[in-house]
């Protein structure tokens, strides 16, 4: 069972949650918890972190963030003692939760199962500090925001658990995001496919990192409501889903920008000396598209990266122009992009006919195309987010 930030949000909170566990524990389940730092509490310590220094050191970063996990576990433990449960914290390296990797982005490698299994043979519940590791220079690391959901998954593997429990403060995961489509419905079943490219996409309530263990790895998870009984959404295998939809959720993003090489000369190898200064600065590129000029001399490369890396992206350009001789480079921070997912689409003709002639109703313009098999995003302005989630949304009757 893992805890989000706002589920021990406060001490009512984590009160209330050792109640949910408790009900779990008399329905005779071996019962091993993680937990996120309380709402609030990380952002305060990033906050405190730049207040010290511009440039503090990462190491200590990671040592400072963990603490906020720290503290709900100790909690927690203490509210489980009191309704008569035994219970303990567990550090990351007391276990020890092994991570490689760069500091504040590590990944688990490895989780010693013993002395969790001992724990619970002996009717005492471990509650973990999701997010943070041990490298393999014996520091603290963390996994990366959202990586408690990762830790959940990676314990829930080496317990060889029956399912792993997302609490959070949604019923489920939904078609798209309520808050801009009220119509949205909850999902009963997903795949680990859909799912993770729901995540990728832009969908807050899992990260996509945790999914793609939990696909690895074939560990169930169910994402609930802390606040509710209801029964959440389960994400599983694709051969444990039934479609009756051909379309599963409407996702999009709001944090990306697009830049274009226009009149760059189409010779091999300029496709290469474009994105490998790219890959050298870290600088995630996603949507590409090539349009090469009726005289085969020219071509225009537009391509999208995350808005936070719109600087970087354009100091890297602005020194490849000798080599590219390009004519022009545009860039534009203000497009969104909204993406359709479900695995009947592979059966399915005529869907993205449905998804533009849907958002052609509405004259939105679509500025870039990309497909998978069981995904297609485009690029629009970012005014017409909402607008271009609603209609699409209608369009293949999710709501109903």
């Amino acid at each position: 069972m893992k805890f989000g930030g706002t589920s021990v949000a406060d001490t009512d909170r984590i009160l209330h949650v050792a109640n949910i566990i408790k009900k779990k524990i008399d329905q005779n389940h071996k019962v091993a918890v993680v937990v996120s730092a309380m709402a609030g509490v990380t952002n305060d310590l990033i906050q405190k972190s730049k207040k010290i220094s511009d440039d503090f050191p990462n190491d200590e970063y990671d040592a400072l963030l963990s603490s906020g996990e720290q503290v709900t576990s100790t909690l927690l433990a203490g509210a489980l003692q009191k309704l008569g449960i035994k219970a303990r914290s567990w550090l990351g390296w007391q276990i020890p939760i092994v991570t490689e990797g760069d500091y504040k982005n590590s990944k688990i490698i490895s989780v010693n199962s013993k002395v969790l299994n001992e724990s619970m043979d002996q009717g005492i519940v471990p509650i973990i500090p999701g997010f943070q590791g041990l490298s393999e220079e014996n520091r603290i690391t963390t996994i990366g925001r959202g990586g408690s959901d990762a830790s959940a998954v990676a314990i829930a593997k080496c317990l060889e658990a029956d399912f792993c429990e997302i609490y959070t403060d949604v019923e489920g995961v939904y078609t798209t995001n309520p808050a801009i489509e009220p119509k949205a419905k909850k999902i009963e079943k997903i795949s680990y496919e859909e799912m993770l490219e729901m995540a990728t996409l832009g969908a807050k309530v899992m990260q996509s990192y945790s999914v793609q263990k939990a696909m690895i790895n074939d560990v169930e998870i169910y994402v609930k409501s802390t606040f509710s009984n209801n029964s959440g959404t389960h994400i599983a295998a694709e051969d444990k889903i039934s479609y009756d939809k051909v379309i599963t959720g409407v996702a999009y993003s709001s944090d990306d920008a697009k830049v274009t090489l226009q009149g760059v000369k189409d010779k091999p190898g300029v496709a290469s000396a474009i994105f490998k200064p790219l890959y050298e600065n870290n600088i995630v590129v996603d949507m590409i598209v090539q349009n090469i000029s009726a005289d085969n001399q020219k071509t225009d490369i537009t391509f999208t990266i995350k808005r936070d890396d719109l600087k970087k992206t354009k100091s890297v350009m602005d020194q490849l122009k000798k080599e590219l001789e390009y004519d022009h480079l545009l860039t534009d921070d203000k497009v969104s992009k909204v993406s359709i997912v479900g695995a009947g689409m592979i059966t399915h003709p005529g869907v993205a006919y449905k998804m533009f002639n849907a958002l052609s109703s509405k004259k939105i313009n679509i500025q870039v195309i990309s497909t998978s098999e069981i995904k297609i995003s485009v690029l629009v302005d970012e005014k017409n987010t909402k607008e271009a989630v609603q209609v699409i949304h209608d369009a293949f009757g999710l709501d109903q």
